[in-house]
C-alpha cells in the first residue's frame, strides 16, 4: 500500500483551485476552505466537494442541507488561510454578503453558487458532498487563487 505522505505529496502536484464553503447555521455562519471541488454535472447541474471526517465545521453546514460556494481570486490568500485556521472568527472583519438563499460570501468573490445537498457517500476519512447548483452568479474577473505543492502559486500568461 502506498505510503500516506507520499500519496499526499504526489497529489500536491495536481494544481486545484480553491473555495469557500460557507453557510447561515443556527449556529452562526460558518465556513471552510476546500481544495476539493469539482463540477460534475451540467443536467442537472451538479458540483461535488470532499470533508474531512475531523472537521469541526462540515457538520454543521451538512446540517442546513444547504451552502454556498465561492470561488476565490489571486487576492484572497489571505482569507483562504483564515478559513483553514481552528479556533478564530472566521467573518470577523472583510466586506461579506449574502447569497438569495442566505448564506454569507465574501463581496469580492470570484463567482459564487447556491448549492443544495443531493447525497453525502462516506470516502475513507472524508465524505464526498453532491449538490445541485440552485442559484449563482459572477461577481469579478480577477485571477484565480491556485494551489499547487503545499503553498499557493500564480498561472503563467500563455
Amino acid at each position: 500500500m502506498l505510503e500516506q505522505r507520499s500519496f499526499r505529496d504526489i497529489l500536491g502536484r495536481f494544481t486545484t483551485g480553491v473555495v469557500l464553503i460557507t453557510a447561515g447555521t443556527a449556529e452562526g455562519p460558518k465556513g471552510m476552505a476546500v481544495n476539493s471541488f469539482t463540477s460534475v454535472s451540467l443536467d442537472p447541474p451538479l458540483i461535488a466537494l470532499c470533508a474531512a471526517d475531523t472537521s469541526a465545521t462540515w457538520p454543521a453546514i451538512r446540517s442546513t442541507g444547504s451552502f454556498a460556494v465561492t470561488i476565490l481570486g489571486d487576492g484572497h490568500a489571505e482569507l483562504c488561510r483564515l478559513f483553514s485556521a481552528k479556533g478564530v472568527d472566521r467573518f470577523a472583519g472583510g466586506d461579506w454578503t449574502t447569497t438569495r438563499a442566505g448564506h454569507p460570501i465574501p463581496a469580492d468573490g470570484l463567482g459564487w453558487l447556491d448549492c443544495r445537498i443531493s447525497t453525502v457517500h462516506p470516502a475513507g476519512d472524508h465524505e464526498l458532498v453532491l449538490a445541485e447548483a440552485l442559484d449563482g452568479s459572477l461577481t469579478d474577473q480577477a485571477g484565480p487563487l491556485v494551489f499547487h505543492a503545499g503553498r499557493f502559486t500564480a498561472l503563467a500568461a500563455a
